[in-house]
């Protein structure tokens, strides 16, 4: 609802029957919210929410045991429908409802109007005009030439996360090509992990392969040291997952350079503009093809033939492995009190309120020994 529509008026027995899965309203003092698109992304929890829903949830955002960030508070905005009306005068709560229903067809005719003339003016057009002067970016047109000229706005801007889609390149071809539905991440790459496994393998199963010591002493590779340096190369993908989120992602940008600003918005700053689209939650193939073959032609370059091949299918499967898991912590619902519940609240906290800090997706580990761990706190009240 934009600032100069009138707020619609509901009465607390009407927001009080939108408890449900499939529509639930919560109360910030007399504000009203429709959270139900935001229900499986919370990261306590659905269960939380639809536990107060219909209710004032104002000591909840106030905590403890957690007080929400104002990234989440500007979140909760978007969801603002209207206000509640206190007064009980059934007359006046019905020339109330004739004026909310008289302005909602207004405003809906001019809508269509508008939205029509949008189109017929912006063959770009994916969102609704909003106020250049407070979103700084014309979100009807595409943003990966716009954000460049953010300069020292840019990380402010980029780390206050919206709820709405991103156009990214006004060229279809360009756009699809940035955009990658989950399940291609196995589709493309369990099939090479699973043949280098296999491959792997079955040649340590002859017994030929040996790792010179000397040049009169080698060493017989047994077969069941395959699940050594696989474990290995899992594990040296998780350090690089670290280092590339840390590192690269989460790298600040000269505010004067143009260039920079907008390959880091391609490559992670439009996933925390937009951290719930759903198209951008995995690498696309081709974009990561380029990580892959240059992983697996250092490891090949530096160890032995058998065993580095043996250390990249850890590590590809590694890297499967870590998007999946990155795709789920947002749009997954894991049981409270599991690993992944603790490891869903602690990415949420990473993009809504510790930006520099939380880097470990598939865990926590690294955090530890490079002191980027998020503070402790809990989302159960």
């Amino acid at each position: 609802m934009s600032p100069s529509t009138s707020p619609r008026f509901f009465t607390e027995r009407e927001v009080a029957r939108h408890c449900t899965e499939d529509s639930c309203w919560v109360l910030l003092g007399t504000r009203v919210y429709d959270v139900t698109a935001f229900l499986r992304r919370h990261p306590g929890g659905q269960a939380l929410i639809l536990g107060r829903s219909g209710k004032d949830v104002s000591r909840e955002m106030e905590g403890p045991p957690h007080r929400h960030s104002e990234n989440a508070r500007r979140w909760m905005e978007q969801y603002y429908i209207g206000e509640v009306d206190q007064d009980s005068d059934s007359d006046k709560l019905q020339t109330l409802r004739d004026r909310r229903k008289a302005n909602q067809q207004m405003e809906e005719k001019a809508e269509i109007t508008a939205e029509i003339k949008e189109k017929e003016e912006d063959p770009h057009n994916c969102c609704s005009i909003v106020d250049l002067d407070k979103d700084l970016v014309d979100w009807r047109k595409p943003l990966a030439w716009q954000v460049g000229h953010l300069g020292e706005k840019y990380d402010a801007w980029v780390h206050q996360p919206v709820d709405r889609p991103i156009r990214l390149f006004g060229n279809p071809f360009m756009e699809a090509s940035t955009k990658t539905s989950w399940y291609w991440v196995p589709v493309v790459w369990l099939p090479i992990v699973f043949y280098f496994c296999w491959y792997c393998y079955t040649s340590l199963a002859k017994g030929t392969t040996k790792i010179a010591i000397t040049s009169d002493f080698s060493v017989m590779v047994h077969k069941y040291t395959f699940l050594i340096f696989f474990l290995m190369g899992w594990f040296l993908w998780s350090f690089m997952e670290y280092c590339i989120h840390r590192f690269v992602f989460h790298m600040k940008p000269p505010a004067h350079n143009y260039y920079l600003i907008t390959l880091h918005f391609l490559l992670h700053g439009q996933h925390h503009k937009s951290p719930f689209d759903g198209s951008r939650l995995v690498f696309p193939p081709g974009l990561a093809s380029l990580v892959v073959v240059a992983f697996y032609t250092i490891l090949c370059t530096l160890l032995p033939d058998m065993i580095g091949k043996s250390v990249f299918a850890g590590g590809l499967c590694g890297y499967v492995v870590y998007d999946m898991i990155h795709y789920y912590l947002h749009y997954g619902s894991p049981k409270k009190g599991s690993y992944m519940y603790s490891l869903k609240a602690y990415h949420v906290k990473h993009h809504f309120e510790h930006q520099r800090a939380g880097f470990g997706i598939t865990s926590m580990f690294w955090d530890r020994p490079f002191n980027t761990v998020i503070p402790d706190e809990k989302f159960e009240s």
